[in-house]
């Protein structure tokens, strides 16, 4: 990119840190470290016919096994494509009014006042409003319960809106070019074991399917709930909860559609502690968006992103799991305290100390395709375990802080492929293991960089990268194939202009036109932080 006029002090370098000669390729030529943009070469991990197939895929050869490994032992996603399809000639029509509810057959079908009360395996289509009642299905039989929502409209002040007590597996299915809405009332009761705590609870698996568009509110606790799994594949999904947005026990699953959460707590959750094959939270397609008051998705088990496009535009955690995968598709994490957070709760067996003088616990941070792009206002990528990347393009805006780092890993950061340009505070500055094999820089600077400077990685007459921050920084990590350990580059800086969208730019290659030369630094040398080399 062109260069604007620089400033008129410049900023000096103090060290800077590299390593090893390149290794795997990464996944693009060129980026902007925006939700606008991704690199032409990214690769995607495929979206598969089913959860499980989009949980298996990788976009780097080197990382797969890794990301596969950690994911292979989840519990399979119980839903498939064709789950929403029904046959239009075996339904039961159900209409929904106040105080005249009424349906087209009684097999299957009990209306008591406001309550309708689906007992039987089938297809049901459910139109019409309920201002002040509840739709439960408490069917004991073998057999899938669709719920078909044609422009269904349920509110209940005492509880929740659908209520699935009992199904094999229910189904939720947004008929095509219709808008539903579902929410429940403030401050019911929800303290008895298994009680409904969401606008639409259900204590069986649940999917939710089709095109169409449904609205949930969860005016006292949760918006969306299963106790069981949870798996959306596709329609607009629209959820504003007073405490967790969409919640899955054993497990939730993104592949499609359009899903967007505001929450008070948690946007995306799955709670499942039992043991390792459940609690795990799989983004494997479609968009999703998060507004929360706490983490933007939070996994006791594995969180993996796979595929589609997630972004978290507040957060105080964007992305945490026992395991955090980033394997495919385009995120976007905003958050206040660490972007994503791999973290098993504890410590293992007291072990010892890691790159980040934090003892590991087991837990892993790993990156092997995809374009991620992190804010932060505590640790960029933070993984109490060890971090690994293998591919992919992967842009941190750190701390301003000393008291965390861009990158922060407690059992070290290996890197073997992928692009990462991660800048941040120096004072826990890390970087990359000495056995990484893919070659890489640090550069600290005696003063910040700020926000609409841009640094500039320089190979003789090559611009190797190109970086424009969107704010404050003194510590900068760069990763890529164009760096070689023991080799020589000079560091470029000179004023820059941030975008209309407020989100700065990173690319590999550009032109030092109006720059000024600081200084050089070595590739396998570290200084500052915690950056030493291990």
């Amino acid at each position: 990119m062109q260069r604007n006029r620089l400033t008129t002090t410049a900023v000096a370098l103090t060290a800077a840190l590299g390593l090893a000669a390149c290794g795997a390729g990464n996944d693009a030529s060129t980026a902007t470290a925006g939700a606008a943009s991704t690199p032409a070469a990214t690769a995607a991990a495929s979206s598969g016919s089913t959860p499980a197939a989009a949980a298996s895929s990788t976009s780097n050869a080197s990382g797969a096994s890794t990301s596969s490994a950690l994911l292979a032992d989840n519990a399979k996603a119980h839903a498939e494509e064709g789950d929403p399809a029904y046959d239009a000639e075996d339904v039961v029509k159900v209409t929904l009014q106040d105080g005249a509810s009424s349906a087209s057959t009684q097999t299957g079908v009990q209306i008591d006042g406001d309550t309708v009360t689906i007992s039987a395996p089938g297809t049901y289509v459910l139109s019409g409003t309920l201002t002040d009642g509840t739709i439960v299905v408490n069917s004991a039989d073998e057999g899938r319960v669709r719920l078909v929502l044609d422009n269904a409209a349920v509110t209940n002040s005492q509880g929740a809106a659908l209520n699935i007590v009992a199904a094999d597996e229910a189904v939720v299915v947004l008929e095509e070019g219709t808008t539903n809405s579902l929410a429940d009332g403030t401050g019911y009761d929800t303290s008895a074991e298994d009680a409904p705590n969401a606008a639409l609870f259900s204590m069986a698996d649940l999917t939710i399917g089709g095109s169409g568009t449904l609205k949930v509110t969860g005016n006292t606790n949760d918006g969306i709930a299963s106790k069981d799994g949870l798996v959306i594949l596709g329609g607009t999904v629209d959820v504003t909860a007073a405490d967790d947005g969409i919640r899955g026990k054993d497990y939730l699953v993104v592949q499609g559609g359009t899903v967007t959460v505001t929450a008070g707590d948690d946007g995306l959750k799955s709670d499942n502690e039992d043991d390792d094959t459940v609690g795990y939270i799989l983004l494997a397609g479609g968009t999703t968006t998060v507004d929360a008051g706490d983490d933007g998705a939070h996994a006791e088990g594995d969180l993996a992103v796979t595929g589609g496009s997630v972004t978290i535009t507040k957060s105080n955690e964007g992305l945490e799991g026992a395991n955090v995968v980033i394997a495919g598709g385009t995120s976007s994490v905003t958050a206040s305290d660490d972007g994503l957070n791999a973290t098993q709760g504890s410590s293992s067996g007291g072990g010892g100390m890691g790159g980040g003088g934090m003892a590991n616990d087991g837990s892993q941070l790993v990156i092997s395709g995809g374009t991620l792009v992190v804010d932060s206002g505590g640790d960029g990528l933070d993984s109490n375990g060890q971090t690994t990347i293998s591919g992919g393009t992967t842009v941190v805006y750190g701390p301003t802080m000393n008291g965390n780092g861009s990158l922060d890993s407690n059992g070290g950061i290996d890197v073997t492929g992928g692009t990462v340009l991660a800048a941040g505070s120096g004072g826990m500055a890390e970087a990359p293991d000495t056995s990484s094999t893919q070659g890489w820089v640090q550069l600290g600077f005696s003063s910040n960089v700020t926000a609409g400077q841009t640094v500039q990685i320089v190979s003789g007459d090559t611009v190797v990268a190109s970086f424009t921050a969107k704010k404050d920084y003194s510590n900068l990590v760069f990763v890529g194939d164009d760096i070689t350990s023991g080799q020589s580059y000079d560091v470029y800086v000179g004023s820059g202009s941030l975008g209309s969208d407020q989100l700065a730019t990173f690319s590999l290659g550009g032109s030092t036109d109006g720059a000024t030369k600081v200084g050089s630094v070595t590739a396998g040398q570290a200084t500052g932080g915690m950056g030493g080399p291990r």
